[in-house]
């Protein structure tokens, strides 16, 4: 099953996420099928950048969406 969900990159205590499409038994920062978009927390606002054509994509291949970034897409 591919579900959308954050993949964490940066330095310790720099954390951002890029938010992908992956297999739900690869690990959080395993081998992904697709980059989406990314979240950067630490910027005042955050950024939040999602590709929504590809977004749209997954969806309708049946991906599920972690809460996590359910709250990022609204």
């Amino acid at each position: 099953m591919v579900k959308i969900r954050l993949f964490k990159t940066g330095a310790k205590k720099r954390v951002s996420y890029r938010i992908v499409a992956i297999e739900s038994q690869n690990k959080r920062n395993g081998k992904t099928l697709d980059i989406i978009g990314f979240y950067d927390p630490k910027t005042k606002p955050a950024t939040i950048k999602i590709d929504k054509k590809l977004l749209k994509k997954w969806l309708d291949l049946g991906a599920q969406v972690t809460p996590a970034v359910a709250k990022l897409i609204k």
